[in-house]
């Protein structure tokens, strides 16, 4: 499936906006909670070493001067939990409770001697969360913020991507309309930058392209012409000839130049030719009939083995042309007395034929000019298989069938 460009680099540039929105969030609530703790414990730390102070000069606890922090000299006094925790044996703790209350605990250990004394020093810091109740009071506003600031990167996101993917697809929309022959003109070529690079490079491309075509259409028109030609008069000229050996082996070797020739040019102009169903046993028919015309063969020399309608999928021509190779090899080259076999079954349709012993050293049977055959069929998409034996050859074809 065709998916452009720019969708992808929009995809990609909205992608990483959303995560830089979604970072930098998160790492101001961080930093905002983290302030809130370390600003409860310099107020704890402070009221500590008040405390201590005091202990030292006058003998007593001084109760701290902070209204939010109380000062227990028993366990017994905190809230449960916060007893919990000294109980446990934890110095400082962060209590969270169901109640609304949040709690900073700190153990502090006054003297030394047998007149140490252990103080818990609790602060009830909920009035001091600004973090969580700004949350409370302006969250909506903060989410439109974020919001209308996420949207406003998305559309950064997608003008940012059309302005760099345009010149990309300009130049795609006018490659795209190049057609064979005609004047290639990409406006992109005047950028002086990597696309006007490319551009330039696919213009160069493109018209030498066009221009090796043409030579290959002007050579295959020319030699058309000359060897069919010279062919045509080696032909009357050979038939006039008095019967001899030689002169039928002449013939022979002309027929098949010529049968070679027209496999070249046809597939050369296979692009051009439309792929259509058609009826094979008419096909198969017309070339027995014209291969036999004139030839002395035994009798029972041909088994038919087809059903009545044999509808395929390829070029008539084309298939014309392999049917002759590959029928005329089998006559040829079978020798006489060859016996041919035509079956189809599965889809496959085998050619067969005998191969007289005397003629062993002198037979290539259907692998004569297999890599022809090979190209026409696929140049149909079908496939082609070559069974070589002593006494037998056999070649099955698999046409592309009509569904």
């Amino acid at each position: 499936m065709f998916r452009s460009i720019r969708h992808g680099l929009f995809a990609a540039l909205a992608g990483f906006a959303v995560l830089i929105c979604i970072c930098y969030t998160g790492l101001a609530l961080v930093i905002a909670y983290v302030t809130e703790d370390m600003l409860v414990e310099r107020l704890l730390q402070r009221e500590a070493a008040a405390v201590s102070a005091h202990f030292d000069r006058h003998g007593d606890i001084k109760p701290p001067a902070d209204d939010l922090i109380r000062a227990h000299t028993r366990i017994e006094t905190l809230p449960p939990a916060a007893r919990s925790q000294a109980m446990a044996g934890a110095r400082r703790a962060e209590i969270f409770t169901q109640t609304g209350h949040h709690y900073h605990l700190r153990a502090l250990d006054l003297g030394a001697g047998p007149g140490a004394q252990r103080v818990w020093l609790l602060a009830d810091v909920a009035p001091l969360l600004v973090v969580s109740k700004l949350i409370q009071d302006v969250g909506g506003v903060l989410i439109f913020v974020a919001l209308g600031l996420i949207g406003l990167a998305l559309l950064l996101a997608w003008l940012l991507a059309r302005r760099l993917v345009s010149p990309l697809q300009t130049l795609a929309h006018e490659v795209r309309q190049v057609r064979p022959g005609a004047q290639v003109a990409l406006g992109a070529r005047e950028r002086r930058d990597e696309i006007g690079y490319l551009a330039e490079r696919l213009g160069a491309t493109f018209e030498e392209l066009h221009a090796a075509l043409a030579r290959e259409h002007a050579f295959t028109r020319d030699v058309s012409h000359e060897l069919r030609t010279p062919l045509t008069v080696m032909k009357n000229t050979l038939a006039q000839a008095v019967p001899h050996p030689d002169v039928a082996q002449l013939q022979a070797e002309i027929a098949q130049m010529s049968a070679t020739i027209e496999v070249l040019f046809a597939l050369a102009r296979a692009e051009q030719v439309a792929h259509a169903p058609f009826e094979l046993r008419g096909c198969i028919e017309e070339s027995l009939l014209r291969l036999v015309d004139g030839q002395d063969l035994v009798d029972d020399w041909l088994v038919l083995d087809l059903p009545d309608r044999l509808e395929v999928v390829g070029n008539r021509h084309l298939a014309l042309l392999l049917l002759n190779n590959c029928l005329g090899n089998a006559l040829f080259h079978g020798g006489p007395g060859t016996r041919l076999r035509l079956s189809f079954t599965d889809g496959v349709l085998g050619i067969a034929n005998t191969v007289d012993a005397d003629r062993t050293g002198q037979v290539q049977g259907f692998l004569h000019g297999q890599n022809l055959l090979g190209r026409i069929a696929a140049a149909m998409d079908w496939t082609l298989d070559f069974h070589a034996g002593g006494a037998a050859y056999r070649v099955d074809i698999v046409p592309l069938r009509s569904v």
